[in-house]
């Protein structure tokens, strides 16, 4: 089995970085376990043209987050940021190629606005835009790839490490016909020229566009994830902008939502303020909030609703519960309903339907003790004496009276 790993060569000079990329399919084996594999060797370039001098690193892929990742660690290398950069016509760096307004990839138009850099395209098939970066081909390929072609590496890290130490012998190697090698000369003349990089490092962004769902959520397909927007712009498609940390939602280029972004399949990461009234009420559902809410309607129906709570039964059940009485309150008189939840609480039935029942049936009406009335008096009444001078009944002799 076999897989492909890129090299990126760089060269820089005082205002220009000049990129240039190259495949030499060659036999030097990168052993991963019981995995060997060969690489090619992408050479990219990044010259003034001016002190030839170059830096070097090894990447997985041609994809344009080891692109990025490549150009970021050129720029740190060199400790500075070049006026102009300027690329081949590989698709991570060059959507549709023009002669005069080629289509850049998006993700390199943001990290050159982030160095504040300008991107200028060399022409499609024209090697000598860059003919001093073609040059460098060769000597990187003699100086570096060739005294490593027959090492085994078994990691990227590894493999990077070797061609580190090979650039550093390569840059401070005297040129021919002059008496400084490209690092002195770099040292000297390009790198004061060079802008101060940004503080905060460049993070890749992506884009999207979805339309924000009756739930207030748009879906993040990447992640599986679901981020809140304001329920104002619900059915209207969104552009959405996320990179690695923060998660940004565009409407007509004006941002009207940040989130971090989160990991969590089919998980939702909630602002309550996105939210309309009636989705932030099912939000702030706890026995405190309802217990609250009873208590400025009724005192019954706050004891009531303290009993439903005090019920070893699932969270949502009882806030079903509790919704129906208030529903309850709203349609019967208060001095039926506070008798129903009387009732409720003397039954030990603490439930809606049981409160339903009673208003429905109107047992309240019947719940009410008579009050009792005293006997009247009369001579008709068989007291003690009458049972005292009865004859005393005699037992038989089977036991019988």
């Amino acid at each position: 089995m076999s897989f492909p790993i890129l090299i990126w060569f760089f060269q820089f000079g005082d205002v220009e970085l000049d990129l240039g990329f190259a495949f030499l399919f060659q036999g030097m084996v990168l052993k991963l376990g019981h995995i060997e594999a060969y690489f090619y060797d992408v050479s990219v370039f990044g010259l003034l043209p001016y002190s030839d001098y170059s830096f070097c690193l090894a990447v997985p892929s041609q994809r344009i987050d080891d692109f990025i990742h490549a150009l970021t660690c050129c720029l740190e290398s060199l400790g500075g940021a070049p006026k102009v950069l300027v690329p081949d016509n590989l698709k991570s760096a060059v959507i549709k190629a023009n002669k005069y307004e080629p289509t850049l990839n998006r993700v390199l138009e943001d990290f050159a606005n982030h160095n504040n850099m300008a991107v200028v395209p060399a022409r499609a098939r024209k090697p000598k835009d860059k003919a001093l970066v073609e040059n460098q081909v060769k000597l990187i390929y003699n100086r570096v790839y060739a005294r490593i072609r027959h090492q085994q590496f078994f990691s990227l890290h590894q493999l990077n490490d070797a061609i580190k130490h090979h650039m550093l012998k390569h840059n401070q190697t005297r040129m021919q016909k002059h008496d400084y090698c490209r690092e002195e000369h770099f040292l000297s003349n390009e790198k004061p020229l060079l802008k101060e990089l940004p503080a905060k490092p460049f993070e890749i962004k992506y884009y999207k566009t979805y339309k924000l769902a009756p739930n207030n959520h748009i879906y993040l397909g990447e992640d599986k994830h679901y981020y809140s927007a304001p329920y104002q712009y619900i059915g209207q498609k969104l552009k959405v902008v996320y990179t690695r940390s923060l998660v940004r939602i565009f409407h007509h280029h004006v941002l009207i939502a940040v989130h971090k972004r989160k990991s969590g399949i089919g998980r939702y990461t909630t602002n309550k303020e996105h939210l309309c009234s009636t989705h932030q009420y099912y939000l702030n559902r706890s026995p405190e909030y309802y217990k609250k809410k009873a208590g400025k309607l009724s005192e019954t129906l706050r004891e009531l609703v303290e009993l439903i709570f005090s019920q070893n039964r699932y969270p949502e059940q009882l806030y079903k519960s509790c919704d129906g009485l208030f529903s309850l309150y709203k349609s019967t008189s208060l001095n039926t309903f506070e008798k129903a939840c009387q009732m409720a609480i003397d039954y030990q039935n603490y439930s809606y339907l049981f409160v339903q029942n009673v208003i429905k049936n109107k047992t309240t009406e019947y719940v009410e003790e008579q009050p009792r009335k005293n006997l009247p008096d009369h001579h008709n009444i068989r007291g003690k004496e009458y049972y005292n001078n009865q004859l005393p009944l005699k037992l038989k002799n089977n036991g019988e009276y």
